[in-house]
């Protein structure tokens, strides 16, 4: 690979220093290629091709290795295994439909479609129930788009709502959340049981009262509900008990009956569309009567004679006002729409009538006889709560996320869509309702008028046994499964270990079931159904709901507007603002629909989160709350000192080394602009400069250098702190920066370190201070960036497109899959395409690995290409064989001559020349210092002519005195260094690592606007000669490439596939 006049001025060059010391040299050189020896033969299982990176394999996994273990993971814990028996079948994955759609559409659909939402038209009207039911879906609606957003930021193991709140909240919040979800639920299964006894005793068998006629007394009504809800509760609980297998499959049974109840009362609106002719009403006046048939519906019967004529003396609204029959299902075609349109709210005691007249709705007398009445004072505000827990349940998918094939997909999808479609169903009911049933029949909340019927089952096809039954048993299913799952979601929290108290209740019985929650849960429940009335438990248990649903918007928000780089949700359709009116719509609800409940629910949660608080919750899940405290003040800071942050709340806090010139002006400028995009505006960044020299002496420099260090970072919008350190020792001095810099939590984690371009000019003091830095940064586990050719990086106002490469051989915690995300959160490489390459090796399975890598990506929810690059070729070529022994050569010859600095720069740019010479790449680029040029030049060709005398010829008028100072310098001492024929084959191995990487890279990457790659860790061993290789090696790494970063992590995880 290289000409024969190039191997002669080589073979002259061995020559000259071949005199002095060779036998001595000889042997030191033979001993330490013996330890190599061994060291090659340990680490025989290293591929060829990647042998520059053998100390870091040695201690962080090859890609391959840690893709195929996050692609193969399971969100669920493994069960003890037999090894003898035989392997399980896979279990079912559920989809969108069946694991989401449908299970929440049957906990939307409730107690409260069937017997309370005429009720709600009729009192409310058709605009304001329209207004009503619109409030409350607009609530989940912007609470399903949070609730995406969260569960799609990672993968969401089994625990659903209650995981991704507290995971998101912190402990104090998510305990105190998860109790008020857990006695939402628990009080939602009260309220399905009192729903459930109300259809059988008011509308299926009134004769099992055991109180009496309870159309006349409403406290004999709840005095059975009280009675037989706890029946039906202790036997509802022995089914939770014995078989969680039955209350399973009894949910299809469920869901059945609610999707064929409500395609019942569709089908028979239409079918009633011109009235009911069966079904019919009678009126005194304007007021709405009870017990009454439809036979005797005459002023002249002896029944109302008797009723309203007691003792010869008449009532006086009965004498004033004729008794009429009216129609009680008139059908859309009828009109009553319009007189349906306007609300018709109520005081308690006040009659049923049309209109509002005071004559007719007062009960100016003694007696009602039977006449119907309110019940409650009703009021826009009131029935909102009564309504609300109707279009709750939207988390039942959330809640099976464990189940789900692809929860990222299934939960976003199935959840808005479910709400969509029940939206629907109850938007339309409004309107249905009002267009088709008379206003007295709406408002008779139990349907006395037409003798205790229910309303909604005298609409549907083909009788009312349909949606009596059906209602009924769907009841039943929604509240067997609050029993099943508020207990194991109590046991998730005890199991949290963030409540002590809930401590008994984390344990399960030999068959895995909480026993002991589901007995706590229980005796709440029976507290809720001794309240006795739906009308009560409705409010009440919508506070939680909407506490619960609150927190879910507030944790979004927070996510959001925290920016933290570990919120990378795949459900790209929210926004904080939504999030926010999401929140002040729950908080609003809550005290229109009842303060007292609202405080109660409020303190509940307040109390709970001061306990957790005041006994230490002693857990981190990398929540908003504790991305929060990193912007805080001293109290933040002192919690922060606790320990490291989460890796979902780790960011860069960065260290920008900026080096000073003779001028103490920034050497490099365009470093503060990259640390700019990095952070894009956010966080910590810290720049410091080291000044050599005593402080006493130039403390004055030190301050205008400070001044200076300021000016460039307001220039280049470095939102951040600065100073300068003067030290006796630059390396001295950074050391110190790297391990000093920083207050509590606020300390840096990443150091950016430009890389020292004329190392070889400058001999072993530049990369020594160099490689000392290297090594102090990974000996204080931080990471560190080395950006390569930093003068062609973009400015701050600029935008560039095309693609980020990333080269990735190790991994280092996942850094370099972070930095390219967090440079495209600024406006300058906004526009660019992520690439990741990376390098199989013999072994690995090429297809196997991109669809590993792949996966992994799609967990982090980072958009890429993905690349496997083959090198299969791993024979080493004479080429580098060669460069190797030049490289040694070299070294060998510095060594030798001992020369002082100003001699030793010549002597190394005349090698220097010798060694480029020798050489021939497809090299587009080689680094110089940048600084040698400072004017910059648009014309391509200048800026081509430019860049070789940056690298090749910035001595260029003085070579000939060079090589003449190189031939007099060597002719001074008497040297005889016999040069090996065969390079160490230590170093070989890693240049054909440089070199073969170089080749790919420079193919795959060369028009790439910023390739990224593993800076190889630095030689263990404290020697010139082994630093000058590694230099050497990072060169060749590089080599043709314009735009590099070198990226090395701390030793710990900064991105995470979980949410």
């Amino acid at each position: 690979m290289q000409c024969n006049s190039e191997k002669e001025d080589a073979d002259e060059m061995n020559s000259t220093l071949s005199d002095q010391n060779g036998t001595r040299l000889d042997r030191k050189h033979s001993d330490s290629r013996d330890v190599r020896n061994v060291e090659e033969n340990q680490k025989s299982s290293i591929d060829p091709n990647l042998y520059l990176y053998d100390d870091d394999l040695e201690t962080r996994p090859h890609i391959s290795t840690f893709i195929s273990s996050i692609a193969n993971y399971e969100n669920t814990i493994p069960a003890a295994t037999d090894p003898d028996a035989k392997p399980p079948p896979p279990s079912a994955r559920m989809g969108t439909l069946i694991g989401v759609f449908l299970p929440c559409i049957q906990n939307i659909f409730g107690v409260i479609l069937f017997i309370r939402l005429t009720w709600v038209v009729g009192t409310a009207g058709a605009v304001c129930g329209f207004l009503i039911v619109l409030t409350c879906c607009c609530v989940t609606m912007l609470t399903a788009i949070s609730m995406s957003a969260i569960a799609t930021n990672g993968v969401v193991p089994a625990g659903g709502s209650y995981f991704m709140i507290s995971r998101s909240l912190g402990p104090e919040f998510g305990g105190a959340v998860g109790m008020l979800f857990y006695t939402g639920t628990t009080l939602a299964a009260a309220m399905y049981i009192v729903g459930a006894v109300e259809i059988v005793l008011t509308y299926m068998a009134p004769w099992a009262s055991i109180f009496g006629d309870f159309t006349k007394d409403a406290e004999a009504m709840y005095n059975n509900f009280r009675v037989y809800g706890s029946l039906l509760l202790c036997f509802m609980g022995l089914i939770v008990f014995l078989g969680v297998k039955f209350v399973n499959k009894f949910a299809t049974v469920a869901l059945a009956c609610v999707i064929f109840s409500i395609i019942a009362v569709y089908i028979g609106i239409f079918d009633n569309i011109h009235g009911n002719e069966k079904l019919y009403l009678c009126v005194l006046g304007k007021r709405l009567l009870k017990d009454i048939p439809i036979e005797n519906c005459t002023k002249e019967d002896p029944i109302l004679v008797d009723m309203y004529c007691p003792d010869r003396k008449c009532d006086d609204y009965y004498l004033n006002n004729n008794v009429t029959k009216v129609k009680g299902i008139k059908g859309l075609a009828s009109g009553v729409f319009y007189d349906n349109i306007m609300p018709s709210f109520l005081e308690k005691g006040q009659f049923i009538s049309y209109g509002r007249n005071s004559v007719d709705i007062e009960n100016i007398g003694s007696q009602s006889y039977n006449q119907i009445m309110a019940d409650i004072t009703t009021s826009f505000t009131l029935l909102i709560g009564i309504f609300f827990p109707s279009v709750t349940g939207i988390m039942a998918g959330s809640n099976r996320s464990g189940d789900l094939a692809d929860a990222q997909k299934s939960i976003p999808i199935g959840t808005i869509c479910a709400i969509l479609t029940t939206s629907t169903v109850y938007l339309t009911s409004v309107l249905f309702f009002a267009g088709t049933v008379d206003n007295l029949l709406l408002r008779d909340k139990y349907g006395q008028s037409i003798g205790g019927k229910l309303v909604v089952a005298n609409i549907a096809w083909p009788n009312q046994w349909v949606i009596l039954i059906g209602s009924f048993l769907s009841t039943l299913g929604a509240g067997l499964q609050s029993l099943t799952g508020a207990p194991r979601l109590l046991q998730a929290i005890a199991k949290d270990e963030i409540i002590p108290f809930l401590a008994p209740f984390a344990k399960s019985s030999n068959r895995g079931e909480p026993v002991r929650a589901l007995l706590l849960t229980i005796v709440i429940c029976q507290c809720g159904i001794l309240l006795g009335n739906v009308d009560l438990l409705a409010p009440l248990l919508s506070m939680f709901f909407l506490m619960c649903y609150g927190f879910v918007n507030l944790a979004c928000a927070v996510q959001t507007l925290l920016r933290t780089p570990n919120w990378r949700p795949r459900f790209k359709f929210y926004h904080w603002s939504l999030s926010l009116i999401g929140l002040t719509l729950c908080i609003s609800v809550m005290i229109m629909t009842s303060w007292y409940f609202a405080l109660i629910a409020m303190g509940m949660a307040i109390v709970i989160y001061k306990y957790i608080e005041y006994r230490g919750a002693e857990k981190e899940w990398g929540d908003g709350i504790r991305g929060m405290a990193l912007t805080a003040a001293r109290y933040s800071l002192q919690r922060l000192e606790e320990g490291p942050p989460h890796t979902k709340n780790w960011r860069p806090q960065i260290l920008v080394l900026s080096k000073l010139n003779e001028n103490l002006l920034p050497k490099y400028r365009k470093i503060f602009s990259f640390a700019t995009q990095l952070k894009a505006g956010k966080g910590l960044t810290i720049c410091v400069s080291v000044i050599k020299g005593d402080h006493t002496k130039i403390a004055n420099k030190a301050v205008d250098a400070k001044t200076t260090l300021r000016k460039y970072m307001t220039d280049e919008k470095v939102k951040g702190f600065c100073d300068v350190l003067v030290a006796q020792e630059i390396g001295e001095g950074l050391s110190s920066v790297i391990q000093t810099i920083g207050l509590g939590g606020m300390k840096p984690n990443t150091v950016i370190i430009g890389w020292p371009y004329s190392w070889r000019q400058e001999g072993r003091y530049s990369w020594k201070t160099f490689i000392q830095t290297v090594r102090t940064v990974a000996a204080c586990h931080m990471a560190l960036i080395v950006p390569k050719g930093i003068n062609f990086y973009p400015e701050s106002n600029h935008k560039i497109g095309g693609n980020i490469d990333i080269w990735w051989i190790v991994h280092d915690g996942g850094l370099l899959m972070l930095l390219p995300f967090l440079l495209k959160q600024h406006r300058t490489w906004r526009n660019c395409k992520l690439r990741i390459f990376t390098v199989a090796q013999i072994e690995d399975n090429s297809i196997q690995m991109k669809k590993d890598l792949k996966t992994f990506l799609y967990h982090l929810r980072i958009e890429a290409d993905v690349e496997v690059v083959e090198m299969n070729n791993s024979d080493i070529s004479a080429y580098t064989y060669e460069r190797t022994l030049m490289m040694e050569q070299r070294n060998q010859m510095l060594r030798a001559l001992g020369l002082n600095k100003k001699e030793n720069s010549k002597v190394v740019q005349t090698i220097v020349d010798h060694h480029y010479d020798a050489i021939k790449t497809a090299s587009r680029v080689r680094f110089a210092d940048p600084t040698i040029e400072e004017i910059q030049n648009n014309d391509t060709q200048n800026e081509e002519k430019r860049n070789s005398i940056q690298s090749d010829g910035a001595e260029s008028t003085e070579a000939s005195d060079l090589r003449t100072n190189k031939d007099e310098s060597t002719e001074k001492p008497d040297v005889n260094i016999k040069s090996s024929a065969k390079p160490d084959e230590f170093n070989v191995r890693r240049m054909h690592t440089a070199i073969k990487l170089n080749e790919v890279i420079i193919e795959k990457s060369q028009d790439a606007q910023l390739v990224i790659m593993n800076l190889p860790g630095p030689p263990r061993e404290v020697r010139a000669e082994r630093e000058s290789n590694y230099m050497e090696f990072l060169e060749v790494l590089t080599e043709g490439l314009e735009k590099v970063l070198m990226v090395r992590g701390g030793g710990r995880e900064v991105i995470t596939i979980y949410s």
